[in-house]
């Protein structure tokens, strides 16, 4: 799957880039038999205090639904991988009400 990155306040790390990407086409395997949209992945930094709180939101349209996750952690790829987990589960919800019709 095709994931537009967007990190806002920073450059992203290659690193961060590649398990975001490698993921993301995780995601192919789930959403074979449903119409999925261009996933964006939004990485952002976010003031909290003394500490920047790092923001994950990942937006995706699957068979015309909208599919916005958001988490926040002390590093970047702990706060995707939350919100992956969670984005995943949504796909699989969503796939299996769309086949119960």
């Amino acid at each position: 799957m095709i994931a537009r990155i967007q990190s806002i306040h920073f450059d992203a790390d290659v690193r961060l880039i590649q398990l975001i990407e490698n993921k993301m086409n995780e995601l192919d395997h789930y959403l074979s038999s449903l119409k999925a949209g261009q996933a964006e992945v939004i990485l952002r930094l976010e003031p909290v205090g003394e500490v920047q709180e790092k923001l994950v939101e990942l937006n995706i349209r699957v068979s015309g639904v909208p599919i916005i996750v958001k988490s926040t952690g002390k590093k970047f790829e702990e706060a995707f991988l939350k919100a992956f987990k969670t984005l995943k589960r949504s796909i699989l919800k969503l796939k299996e009400r769309i086949q119960n019709k």
